[in-house]
């Protein structure tokens, strides 16, 4: 995804004419225009079609799609699109796509960054951060340029909470709240497990909370999450199981899943990023909060600047970081944990921009 200079653009004809009539039996009274970085990947192949059939920003709302990839994956890129236009969405007003960020993200209220170099068996640290730092250097400056200071901006690629910080580094026009990661796939991870041990519905479950890095130290805190209106912990009533099984099927689900099914999430990557985006959207239901990755004001202890998981809520595309939830011992020591490995992965990434600048 690194920004390499390039005449490829491509326009596709609108799909005005192909648009069913129904689509005028509900005005559209919005547009927004939205690009998808690694769009020829499978990720980005399950999500896009949730965003074009109104299930991300709702059936009223049309879109003007920008798909972003490598030049070595124009050729797919282009597969993905003309099946895009034989679905006829009714919402879809344009679609063009291209290599070059400084024409993808021209005007672009919204960017899924879900492009990134995956970390590979035996990969450093220090050479994935060194990899994606320069995706992310590269993408904040043209952000920073050719976007809508108002853009809405929500990385996936992994590792994204370092991802986040340096694409938000690079964009210093565009206000740091318009910056988040992706923790919402942990959270439903969470709250899917909460309902298979209490046998209840998942949408019984709510208030569970991510803390800190999308990674193996992450923290799934069920101490203020209730199961119909009642404490998690009194339904379980299993410290052991709540503080070690449940916590550890979480924190390495991604892993299992690779083990299993020979890949790693795809569609339910998507469907998150799609949960992530619709709340922040819409706004969340009243008593009820979700987990974001955002850029930390310093609460709950965690150095401002980190992009940090905290649980949130939301309205009107904004949000607030929940405050006044009481801390044990037992979540402070995990939330520390989790915050010195974001601590140290920023300072590497520092370190290695300062190098490469």
């Amino acid at each position: 995804m690194k920004n390499q200079k390039s005449n490829q653009i491509k326009e596709t004809p609108t799909l005005k004419a192909l648009a069913p009539k129904q689509i005028d039996e509900e005005k559209a009274s919005k547009t927004l225009r939205v690009c998808v970085t690694g769009a020829a990947g499978q990720i980005g192949y399950s999500f896009i079609p949730l965003l074009c059939n109104g299930a991300v920003f709702g059936t009223n709302t049309k879109i003007q799609l920008r798909l972003l990839d490598v030049p070595s994956a124009i050729k797919t890129l282009e597969g993905v699109v003309l099946e895009l236009q034989d679905c006829a969405y009714p919402l879809v007003e344009e679609i063009k796509f291209g290599d070059n960020p400084r024409e993808m993200f021209v005007g672009c209220d919204v960017v899924v960054f879900i492009g990134g170099f995956p970390r590979k068996q035996g990969m450093e640290r220090k050479e994935l951060l060194t990899i994606n730092g320069g995706i992310f250097h590269d993408q904040g400056k043209a952000l920073d340029e050719v976007a809508k200071k108002t853009v809405k901006c929500l990385v996936v690629a992994n590792p994204a909470n370092t991802n986040c910080l340096i694409l938000q580094k690079h964009a210093p026009s565009i206000p740091k709240e318009n910056f988040t990661c992706l923790t919402r796939l942990d959270q439903n991870r969470a709250v899917a497990q909460i309902a298979l041990k209490t046998d209840a519905a998942v949408t019984d479950v709510k208030n569970v909370i991510i803390w800190g890095n999308h990674s193996a130290t992450q923290y799934p805190d069920v101490n203020h999450a209730k199961v119909r209106n009642e404490s998690v912990r009194n339904i379980i009533n299993d410290d052991v199981y709540l503080n070690l099984d449940f916590i550890s099927k979480v924190q390495k689900r991604g892993a299992e899943i690779i083990q299993v099914r020979g890949g790693s999430s795809v569609f339910s990557a998507a469907n998150a990023i799609k949960d992530h985006l619709r709340d922040w959207y819409f706004g969340t239901k009243e008593g009820s909060f979700v987990s974001m990755g955002v850029v930390s004001d310093g609460s709950y202890g965690v150095p401002e600047g980190l992009v940090f998981s905290y649980p949130v809520t939301c309205e009107d595309f904004s949000y607030k970081i929940v405050q006044g939830l009481s801390l044990d011992p037992f979540s402070t020591e995990k939330i520390r944990i989790t915050t010195q490995e974001l601590v140290e992965e920023r300072n590497e990434a520092l370190v290695i921009e300062a190098e490469l600048e």
